[in-house]
């Protein structure tokens, strides 16, 4: 199987209006971070995927858990353009691991 790893980038801007938009908000959050999704910023979360199959079939449930309102995106890159990530503002965040290896689990 020939592997082409991807990140999947998932943005998303959810009411916080009500109790239950909250709800909404948190298990949505719940549910990206079960799935092996982490945290970016506040409302950005990215995956590793292996290739265009996998991306396929994470975004399909994605799409069966998306909150019933707000806005949610997603974007898939290689991981090479990902790598490519500046950070501008502030301090840079000291526990990024910044390597090209593979990631082997067993």
């Amino acid at each position: 199987m020939n592997y082409r790893f991807m990140r999947m980038i998932v943005f998303f801007d959810l009411p916080m209006e009500t109790s239950k938009n909250v709800r909404d908000y948190n298990a949505f959050r719940k549910y990206l971070i079960k799935q092996g999704f982490i945290m970016m910023q506040k409302s950005v979360y990215t995956k590793l995927i292996m290739n265009n199959v996998a991306g396929i079939a994470v975004k399909k449930d994605l799409y069966k858990n998306l909150p019933p309102k707000g806005l949610v995106e997603i974007l898939e890159i290689t991981e090479n353009q990902f790598s490519r990530i500046e950070y501008a503002v502030g301090d840079g965040q000291k526990e990024i691991v910044d390597s090209m290896e593979r990631i082997v689990e067993i």
